[in-house]
């Protein structure tokens, strides 16, 4: 079977004489040798980068702003492709909160997101959270990231929601990478975002029992929808990423049949079923359709 969820690491939220000369052999004068050389280096530079992007072979390669036409192609998956993927492969813990509805600094219902760069099954997760709050608001200044090279699925290609912000007037996002992809001195990886007193009590709180199972107690993605739902671990496998571009994983999404967009647009689905149920279904463009409509049904009445 196959893990779905990752507890966060402790410390993290690794001469002889002359020789006898050589015969001269005719041969490109000095000047097209440092040229040639130059390419060389240059085609060395360019393969060594490409195959670091496509396999994982380091984590900090994977940096820089989302390109886009990724951006664009996470931004615009219609709602009526919803409706032939439904909740997709999405499986997992969902579990249904006894409310009342969690607000944000606006007044709006709050959706808490808490991981770690380092962790493959968050890398899985971002692209389902980035295309299901797309149909609530937008994100600006998301990066490129990839999960840890020394873990399982290593080099999972994601994004980090480290240093990015949300816009939306139906909901407030709080997002927390409480550690890099990374390992330090000590070899655990890096502290990089440390969680408030709230976000603290929301995870000893729903992310224990009876909420989630005690063997998955305090693992990490760990989503609170409100306090209206908890999603706890990865909901498709991450290997289905693996080995791939953003490009590629990005183009997949518009086939409702691939694995990739069963998994992310089907989360997806899920996890806009919950937020309809926080926000009393808006935008009704959104959460009116039939397929959100019954996965919202199925969470109210099987949790």
């Amino acid at each position: 079977m196959t893990k779905r969820a990752e507890t966060p690491k402790q410390g993290q939220t690794n001469t002889r004489g002359a020789a006898k000369a050589a015969p001269r052999r005719k041969g490109p004068p000095p000047v097209l040798l440092v040229g040639l050389g130059a390419v060389v280096v240059v085609g060395i530079m360019v393969a060594v980068y490409f195959y670091q992007l496509n396999h994982g072979a380091s984590a900090a390669a994977a940096t820089g702003p989302v390109p886009p036409a990724v951006l664009t192609a996470l931004e615009s998956i219609p709602m009526s492709e919803a409706g032939g993927i439904g909740a997709g492969s999405a499986q997992g813990t969902f579990a249904r909160l006894p409310g009342p509805t969690l607000a944000g600094q606006t007044g709006l219902p709050r959706i808490v997101y808490m991981g770690a760069e380092y962790c493959p099954y968050c890398a899985a997760e971002r692209w389902a959270v980035i295309v299901a709050l797309n149909r609530f608001g937008r994100f600006e200044n998301l990066h490129l990231s990839r999960s840890a090279t020394d873990d399982v699925f290593p080099g999972t290609p994601t994004f980090t929601f480290h240093g990015a912000s949300y816009r939306s007037q139906y909901v407030d996002f709080t997002a927390v990478e409480m550690q890099t992809n990374v390992k330090g001195a000590a070899g655990q990886y890096s502290p990089l975002e440390t969680p408030d007193a709230s976000e603290i009590a929301l995870l000893r709180t729903y992310d224990a029992p009876p909420y989630v199972p005690a063997d998955t107690a305090g693992s990490i993605p760990f989503i609170d929808i409100a306090n209206r739902f908890v999603f706890s671990g990865a909901t498709f496998p991450p290997d289905v990423l693996q080995r791939k571009s953003w490009a590629a994983i990005a183009a997949s999404l518009s086939d409702p049949t691939s694995p990739e967009a069963r998994g992310i647009i089907g989360t997806a689905d899920v996890l806009t079923g919950a937020i309809c149920i926080a926000t009393s279904d808006k935008p009704s463009n959104v959460c009116q359709v039939p397929a959100i409509q019954l996965i919202e049904h199925t969470l109210t009445v099987s949790h």
